[in-house]
């Protein structure tokens, strides 16, 4: 079996990453932010409390030797990046944009069950976690440009109890 994407091991990674309380902030957090910089995130980023799943997803690509979008840290600039990809054809790792109350949400796919597919991104609960979020809420599916699609889509079983996210905010 081929191995999961290089900026999804750089996810996985980070799982657990939470928002610090209050006024403070996370360090580990706004140190993605200094490392990509205003150019690429499109905006000074320095409070973990302004939305930060475009900037999770940003961090994990650039790890992995990608480009993220200009803006990188709206959710929405990540609808037009690297390729298009149909849902029959998702897999690891994929990007994938919701639209959500007040704006949109990023994060990267590991699966899915009937309804929802498991995502694993920031910014999800205040934290690095992976959520159900609901399938009908997807407007885009998107792949690296010019990188193979090298696993195929995952069935995820074990949802029992598991309650779809309605606000990743």
């Amino acid at each position: 079996m081929a191995k999961e994407p290089a900026w999804l091991l750089a996810a996985r990674a980070k799982l657990g990453t939470r928002e610090a309380a209050g006024a403070a902030n996370n360090p580990t957090i706004l140190g993605w932010a200094a490392r990509l910089g205003a150019k690429v995130l499109g905006m000074v980023y320095n409070a973990d409390s302004v939305p930060w799943c475009g900037l999770f997803v940003a961090a994990c690509v650039t790890e992995a030797g990608l480009t993220p979008p200009s803006i990188a840290v709206r959710a929405k600039s990540w609808a037009t990046w690297g390729q298009n990809l149909r849902a029959d054809r998702l897999s690891p790792g994929a990007i994938l944009v919701f639209e959500r109350p007040g704006g949109g949400h990023v994060g990267l796919y590991v699966g899915e069950d009937d309804r929802a597919y498991h995502v694993l991104g920031g910014n999800q609960g205040d934290r690095v976690s992976v959520t159900r979020i609901e399938k009908a809420r997807c407007v885009a599916r998107r792949w690296p440009a010019g990188r193979p699609v090298i696993l195929g889509p995952v069935r995820m079983t074990a949802i029992a109890g598991v309650p779809l996210s309605r606000n990743e905010a």
